[in-house]
């Protein structure tokens, strides 16, 4: 049992009284990734990663102290388990992107390996920011199940029992599909069109940083040559040997250092990836609205139907070609009691239609309304975050800019 002071419903009460999220009333971090082997479903010997997630309540506890941190370990199924769940449950939130599976747009000194040191630490952070982002949502955060997720172990059990998983089989197929909305959004189809040009803006600069990595690793890692060159041209230079040596220990320096370079410029790459993303979460946003509405026009368009038979049928006179028509003045109309029956029947049908046309409407207008507040809220954030990442790997760049005259200078002297 986890030593909270307040029970889940209590803290999600307060924040839906004063507007809060749930990040306002816990801190929480991804400590640490850990190495582990163990059997898979199918029996099999696999090696994993699990992260461990901390959680710490920022109110009191009745003595007045802070309560001390809880933790438990995740797997990374566990975290694309929980995102799953929140898409499903609230299909016009723009879901925050967990970190890639595997590494892309990597330069070729860079390991693509899953289980390599840099790349679980590399997840690690993705994986905290994918928290503190869902955390500090204001629809996401007041959900049970990511309180769940944070403070027990036997989660999922808790959010198999909500039943997500049958609705979300069905819209998966449903999404799948090939459907064409007769009336679409214009909304939704230029959101569909900024999310394609995100992605394409965001991947065309991910490949170019890439292959600039590559050049500017190949430059520096040359002066690791001039460097043992120097070093050997010292021992045979009796006058010259000490400046010698002490440039080719400057030109090793001087290679070794976009190591370090390239790895905090990783870090910038990442919140860039995060934005790729963020374009297809975009893209899912739109398409889930397109088989909204595709529903929509597929119930009006039945009722319509059911609508117009009911009148043929009281009526006797049939206004669109049919082979209940043809059959109708080739052997003679039904019975009373028969169409009376047929009445009776489409009357239920009606109803039906005219209920399941109400709730099509009330979801597709939800959707909407939420989808642009949304999409209001996630052009602020991007705007910011990549506005403050450009500038940071700029200062950096420019700080590694100014290192060069220096080793030179060095080197010359």
């Amino acid at each position: 049992a986890l030593g909270f002071s307040q029970k889940p419903d209590k803290i999600l009460e307060l924040m839906v009284e004063d507007g809060s999220t749930l990040l306002c009333r816990m801190e929480i971090c991804v400590a640490e990734a850990e190495k582990r082997s163990g059997k898979n479903a199918m029996g099999m010997q696999e090696t994993f990663s699990v992260y461990l997630v901390e959680t710490r309540l920022t109110d009191s506890g009745p003595d007045g102290r802070n309560p001390a941190p809880d933790c438990l370990w995740r797997r990374y199924s566990e975290f694309e388990l929980l995102r799953s769940y929140l898409m499903v449950t609230y299909p016009f939130v723009v879901a925050p992107p967990l970190p890639e599976k595997r590494a892309e747009f990597v330069w070729h000194k860079l390991s693509a390996d899953n289980m390599d040191p840099d790349f679980v630490e590399r997840r690690r952070v993705g994986l905290e920011n994918f928290l503190l982002r869902v955390a500090s949502h204001p629809v996401l955060s007041n959900n049970k199940i990511l309180y769940h997720f944070l403070t027990e172990h036997g989660w999922r059990e808790a959010v198999y029992d909500t039943g997500f998983q049958a609705k979300a089989d069905s819209r998966i197929r449903a999404l799948s599909a090939t459907f064409r909305v007769r009336n679409p959004d214009k909304g939704f189809v230029e959101m569909k069109h900024y999310s394609d040009e995100l992605q394409s803006h965001t991947s065309q600069l991910l490949r170019a940083r890439a292959r600039v990595a590559d050049r500017l690793y190949g430059v520096y890692k040359v002066h690791g040559n001039y460097g043992r060159v120097f070093s050997e041209w010292s021992a045979i230079e009796k006058e010259m040997g000490d400046g010698l040596q002490s440039a080719g220990h400057h030109m090793d320096a001087y290679a070794a250092s976009i190591d370090d370079i390239l790895e905090e410029e990783e870090h910038y790459a990442d919140q860039i990836k995060e934005y790729l993303s963020y374009a297809e979460a975009l893209r899912t946003v739109c398409r889930k609205h397109e088989l909204t509405q595709f529903e929509l026009e597929v119930a009006s368009q039945d009722l319509i139907s059911k609508k117009q038979q009911r009148e043929e049928l009281a009526t006797g006179i049939v206004r669109t070609f049919s082979l209940k028509g043809m059959t109708n003045k080739l052997f003679g109309q039904e019975a009373p009691v028969q169409r009376e029956a047929r009445l009776k029947v489409l009357e239920e049908l009606i109803t039906e239609g005219e209920d399941t046309v109400k709730e099509k409407t009330a979801e597709c207008e939800e959707h909407v309304e939420g989808a642009w507040l949304e999409m209001q809220r996630f052009k602020e954030q991007k705007d910011k975050d990549l506005r403050e990442a450009l500038i940071n790997y700029a200062l950096m760049q420019i700080s590694m800019c100014k290192k060069v005259p220096s080793s030179s200078t060095c080197s010359a002297s």
